[in-house]
């Protein structure tokens, strides 16, 4: 054959442009990019030199020949005319991989055992051997692709995807592939920066892929030479020499470039990904090159004798709500700690995530991890704009400071750990923000109300992130314990549903009780916290009482009153979550016992067949459901009077029924209700700490007329 093969290498895509870039480099011209790769021409050694130095390239191709299949026959018999025994043994084996199936060949294993059976077939029909398949390790990997009518074979050289160095365990998952990684880092100029002695820190260094693909192009070693196959060498037109040559030349630049390396630096919060970057590192060869340490992402700081240079990241990204509770603030902290100590700097990020870090990109470009689609992003640090972030809060950090020491006292004499420090005081600042005292110290849950139409999407945006940034450290509460949501307006009972899965509970105490709170998982916590004062009075009422709590949630009014010495409790909700959360609550303070019932039902029908008789009846319901598992819909506007009616009829003759309910626009209907008495309590129900927003609930006793 002759040495000037026609050659593609296949790229992910987006990196089409870059991977011609590297080609060139390379040596090898013209190159010209298509979709999914690079076509180009060159030498067996121009090949070699491809497997070896291709950073970007996922496999190199040696195209065989091109022929019309437009039916399986078609395709076996242009498989027939390639000399197969060109490029492998009789005794060898082989495997064919198939892309882009068409409807006349529909399924890619039959089409792969089609083209298999025409080069078995030819092999045996000329030596009376017949070849293996072997689909892991072949001799020979063959690739066909189909396209319309035409199909076109080659011989893959690579033998695997090029991304896979060989410093990763067999098997190990990565969610940063190699080549990707290495596309980052061109797009950062890295190489640039590293020849000129600046420093790289990644922040979020998982398994060490950045890391390590910076240190091997800082120091010129060859991405493909840790590994131990490739295609090429069970090809019969291998040429042996060529490839020690090119591998001992890759060798001595790989030793003279490692002893230039400059200052890399990779952190990450968590021990397990440190581990996977110190096992990586070392089968890399780098073991003591790069600085590895355990760091959370808000202690990042260049040393003072590392030179600028560039900060490379590829931070979590997430399902939506993940992304509300914890990538929001991390997104916010990346453009804080980036404007604060890295002036000078490059940074570069590929993220998935639809968040914004509060810096304006250099440039970007859309890329995909894997099936993700992802931002790749550069920015340059001209200067250090951490103090215009930290003004733009200084509103609400005064605020909130201003709040807890005029609710200091207060919450001490109430020993009130858990308590509303904010509730979009400033109407630029539209967050609620709790405090939960759990033993570990205190958390933040910070809710964003949904903004309205007026207000500009970037500059709320730009408050949040500075908000998110300043709370943590003017609150004394480590940034990993700030909780961020976004609170819109629910349907339904969608405020009531599993909104993720991270199952962070924490142990609250309030008064004599202990109770569970879940911070990540749902829209709320498990915890009304303006129902404060009226679950202690139900707890204080409660000593030898009936207590029925009708749609009682997580059951922390049940918790108090059985605390309290409560005869008998029924506690009744549609919700088996949070039933389960109430036998909890009610486990943990020794209180799980047949004297505390709970009944999974819809609240009116179990009304209407309970003869029961109770002492205090809590009634908050819901302002709207619609529920699959009720009869109808709830709207407590609507139904407020034979609710009522209804849970006065298991109320004792001396007894008190305590109706609440949070819809702001709610009008108790008294004429309807002319027979009973009612006191309105809700001035007294509302908590210092809520006494901002007068209408956060309505609080009415209800009682039988004399």
């Amino acid at each position: 054959m002759s040495d000037d093969h026609a050659l593609f290498v296949t790229a992910p895509a987006g990196l089409e442009p870059l991977l011609a870039t590297e080609i060139r480099a390379l040596g090898l011209d013209p190159v010209h990019e298509r979709r999914g790769g690079v076509e180009c021409h060159g030498s067996l050694a121009q090949a070699y030199r491809l497997c070896l130095w291709s950073r970007i390239g996922n496999r190199l191709l040696l195209p065989l020949a091109s022929f019309p299949a437009p039916d399986p026959d078609a395709l076996y018999a242009g498989m027939r005319e390639v000399d197969w025994l060109a490029h492998m043994t009789a005794e060898g084996s082989l495997a064919i991989d198939v892309t882009g199936v068409r409807p006349a060949i529909a399924h890619s294993r039959y089409a792969a055992q089609k083209a298999k059976d025409a080069v078995v077939d030819q092999i045996r029909d000329a030596t009376g051997l017949r070849p293996t398949v072997d689909l892991e390790r072949p001799d020979c990997r063959f690739h066909l692709h189909l396209a319309g009518d035409q199909a076109a074979v080659s011989l893959d050289l690579s033998g695997d995807s090029l991304h896979r160095r060989g410093y990763r365990e067999p098997g190990t998952a990565a969610p940063l592939k190699e080549n990707l990684a290495a596309a980052v880092l061109m797009r950062a100029d890295w190489p640039a920066i590293a020849a000129e002695g600046g420093s790289l820190y990644d922040p979020f260094c998982g398994s060490g892929t950045l890391a390590i693909e910076a240190a091997w192009m800082a120091s010129d070693t060859a991405p493909g030479l840790l590994r131990t196959h490739y295609g090429f060498l069970g090809w019969k037109q291998h040429d042996d020499t060529i490839w020690k040559e090119l591998v001992d030349e890759a060798l001595e630049r790989q030793e003279q470039g490692i002893e230039t390396l400059p200052v890399i630096v990779a952190t990450d919060h968590d021990p397990v990904a440190i581990r996977l970057t110190r096992d990586n590192l070392r089968r890399a060869g780098l073991d003591g090159r790069v600085h590895v340490e355990r760091r959370e992402f808000g202690d990042l700081a260049p040393a003072e004798r590392h030179r600028a240079g560039l900060v490379v990241m590829n931070p979590p990204y997430g399902e939506r709500l993940a992304m509300d509770r914890e990538l929001v603030p991390l997104y916010a902290r990346i453009g804080d700690v980036l404007r604060g100590r890295f002036a000078g700097w490059q940074a570069i990020l590929l993220t998935g995530a639809d968040v914004e870090i509060g810096l304006r990109p250099d440039k970007s470009w859309r890329v995909f991890n894997g099936a993700i689609p992802c931002r790749l992003e550069r920015f340059i640090i001209e200067q250090d704009a951490a103090e215009a972030s930290s003004e733009l809060a200084e509103p609400l950090v005064n605020r909130v400071l201003k709040n807890r020491r005029q609710l200091g006292r207060w919450l001490k004499q109430q020993n009130i750990t858990n308590y509303r420090l904010y509730d979009a005081d400033i109407p630029e600042f539209a967050l609620a923000i709790d405090v939960y005292g759990s033993r570990g110290g205190d958390w933040l849950h910070v809710q964003e109300y949904q903004a309205p139409s007026t207000v500009d999407a970037r500059d709320a945006r730009a408050r949040l992130r500075a908000a998110l940034n300043a709370l943590p450290q003017a609150l004394d509460v480590p940034e990993q314990r700030l909780v961020y949501k976004v609170r819109s307006r629910q349907r339904g009972d969608s405020q009531y549903q599993r909104q993720a899965s991270e199952g962070l509970w924490l142990e609250v105490r309030e008064g004599a009780c202990k109770l569970l709170v879940n911070l990540t998982d749902y829209l709320d916590t498990g915890l009304f916290l303006d129902h404060r004062p009226v679950r202690h009075w139900l707890g204080e009422q409660a000593a030898g009482k009936r207590l029925l709590n009708l749609f009682c949630y997580t059951g922390a009014a049940t918790v108090h009153a059985a605390v309290n010495g409560a005869r008998e409790t029924v506690s009744v909700d549609l919700s088996r979550t949070y039933l389960d959360w109430l036998k909890r609550n009610l486990a943990l303070n020794g209180q799980d016992s047949p004297a505390h019932r709970v009944e999974r039902a819809d609240c009116r029908a179990w009304l209407r067949q309970d003869r029961g008789s109770y002492d205090l009846i809590f009634l908050d319901p819901p302002s709207f459901s619609n529920s699959k598992r009720m009869d109808g819909t709830l709207d407590v506007q609507r139904d407020h009077v034979d609710l009522i009616r209804e849970a006065l009829a298991r109320l004792a003759p001396d007894g008190t029924l305590v109706f609440s309910t949070n819809l702001k626009r709610f009008r108790l209907d008294r004429d309807a209700l002319a027979d009973v008495a009612i006191e309105d309590r809700s001035q007294w129900s509302i908590p210092k700490d809520f006494a901002r927003s007068k209408r956060i609930h309505q609080c009415f006793f209800i009682r039988r007329s004399a």
